[in-house]
């Protein structure tokens, strides 16, 4: 019993010393990063492999503090999984102050959508529903620090470290390839940045300049963000034309149906041969996608590769079929006022 007390003392000692516990939950109390060992050896590896100036990245360090918001904001949600619910995400995201926002973002950017869709293949309303989701068309972009955010992350909160610290990289990789300071991006706590929430990372995969001034800004140009949605879903496989879900029944167990995951990996067919009901080409790959909501009866769905896609954007099969039922409701409501015309 000592034994393991001291053991458990000493862990707790060790995460002090390399700050990643907080006192008393206040940020202000971690170590500084001009302090820690790992950030120093960070700035040793960019200067290595990427030929940044270790003085000039340390000044950067020295500017920010571990930011307490962004670590309780990552933390995950006190609520069981169990109490997980579709209907409450669902009236976040697809409800009137959308559609109609939706609505007004569309007839503004009629000529950057169609021509999106016409390079891209991705069509107009799923576009506007995942800007409309993600920022509400821009209205909600967060105004952290994506560096201090990042470096937080990267090097205070272990369970996705890895991950945080990559992005830092490629957040300075971004900033010097547009010639700004790390310091002046400002994004969500987890480091997003820009109207369509692009981490570091696919912003300089995946975002394209389409409005031709020779830069892509995703916090200022709409239509960059137009495009670098449309170009984000059809590099990760985008089928054009193609269906993105359908609603099912089920009269069997779908236990192992479910535990097969989110991506479409066998035909329709054999679904339906293992209990789903659901219309489709029966050829075409699918997967049973389960949206639960407690003290109510679970909705099934069967998605396609296309809503796989959108799960690449956010990997949540509620994100994604926020995003298409919210794309269908504005789609619908264009269609409406177009004929009104």
């Amino acid at each position: 019993m000592k034994r393991s007390f001291r053991k458990l003392l000493a862990t707790f000692l060790l995460g002090l010393t390399i700050g990643l516990i907080p006192i008393n939950g206040h940020a202000e109390k971690l170590q500084r990063f001009s302090d820690l060992t790992a950030v120093k050896e960070f700035i040793s590896e960019m200067h290595e492999q990427h030929g940044f100036d270790s003085a000039h990245l340390a000044h950067h360090f020295a500017a920010i503090r571990p930011n307490d918001a962004v670590l309780r904001a990552i933390r995950p949600a006190a609520v069981p999984e169990q109490q997980r619910s579709w209907q409450r995400y669902r009236e976040r995201f697809v409800n009137t102050r959308r559609i109609e926002g939706g609505q007004r973002f569309w007839q503004e950017n009629e000529t950057s959508l169609l021509r999106a869709e016409a390079i891209y293949g991705v069509p107009a309303e799923v576009i506007v529903a995942i800007i409309g989701v993600e920022t509400e068309y821009g209205r909600n972009m967060g105004k952290f620090s994506v560096f201090e955010a990042l470096a937080s992350l990267a090097f205070h909160y272990p369970p996705r470290a890895s991950f945080f610290r990559g992005e830092l990289v490629q957040l300075l990789l971004l900033a010097r390839e547009n010639g700004v300071s790390p310091l002046d991006i400002k994004g969500s706590y987890a480091g997003a940045i820009g109207i369509p929430q692009f981490m570091p990372g696919s912003q300089r995969r995946y975002a394209v300049d389409f409005d031709g001034d020779d830069r892509i800004d995703l916090r200022n140009s709409t239509i960059d963000a137009i495009g670098s949605v449309a170009r984000f879903l059809q590099q990760h496989g985008w089928q054009m034309g193609m269906p993105v879900t359908v609603p099912a029944r089920i009269n069997a167990d779908p236990a192992a149906l479910l535990a097969a995951g989110i991506k479409p990996a066998e035909p329709l067919q054999s679904l339906l041969k293992q209990g789903v009901i659901a219309d489709g080409d029966a050829e075409r790959p699918a997967a049973l996608i389960d949206l639960v909501t407690p003290d109510s009866a679970t909705e099934y769905w069967v998605g396609f590769e296309n809503f796989y896609v959108i799960t690449r954007y956010n990997r949540s099969s509620f994100y994604a079929m926020s995003v298409f039922q919210l794309a269908e409701e504005i789609r619908d409501a264009h269609n409406k006022q177009r004929a009104a015309r």
